[in-house]
């Protein structure tokens, strides 16, 4: 089944910000460390849904893509039909426990379609 993993947002303190999420929403934190690109990455929520804040000190928030991610079943189908719609996949990347690409659509939204097949 095709399902949202993820939200990424960009966030100029990913501690402040997970810390109110855990007052008001009660969510855990379940993941945090450096991430691509020199930043810092904290996923919060549960193990298989969940918000990925980053930030990134010297790059203003407003200048860093965001994306949506979504968990398959099927990487390969996937990108096939994404390729068939029109879009390029890029970025793509093999990971402990998974596999994953992005590509962007209207309006530049970005999407990471990942597999942990």
């Amino acid at each position: 089944m095709n399902t949202l993993e993820h939200v990424n947002y960009t966030v100029t303190d990913v501690e402040r910000t997970a810390s109110m999420l855990q007052d008001i929403f009660s969510w855990q934190i379940c993941w945090a460390g450096p991430s691509m690109a020199d930043g810092n990455t904290l996923h919060i929520g549960g193990n298989s849904r969940y918000l990925a804040l980053y930030s990134r000190s010297d790059i203003p928030v407003r200048d860093i893509e965001q994306h949506v991610g979504v968990l398959v079943d099927d990487l390969d189908e996937i990108e096939q039909r994404v390729r068939q719609a029109g879009y390029t996949p890029f970025n793509f990347g093999e990971y402990e426990p998974g596999r994953r690409f992005y590509f962007i659509v209207n309006d530049q939204i970005e999407y990471e379609v990942v597999s942990y097949a």
